[in-house]
């Protein structure tokens, strides 16, 4: 999927769904930072891959918090 796809799917989605997919995104790079300990992972980009999605998505998160107290300037 294209980042632009992925940023305007962001966009769209509110701050409570953003939270709950963080989370799911966190508990994956915790995994797959838990098999890499025990086991062999064919894919290392997978590592750099989620921690982009996750900063996205928390860019998006301060964005929204950031609209919320100072009003929609634009």
């Amino acid at each position: 999927m294209k980042k632009t796809n992925v940023k305007k799917q962001l966009e769209q989605l509110d701050s409570a769904e953003l939270h709950v997919t963080l989370d799911q995104l966190r508990r994956n790079l915790f995994g797959l930072r838990l098999n890499s300990l025990t086991a062999h992972i064919k894919d290392y980009s997978q590592f750099k891959k989620l921690r982009k999605d996750i900063a996205r998505i928390l860019t998006q998160l301060h964005k929204k918090e950031h609209v919320a107290v100072r009003g929609n300037v634009d």
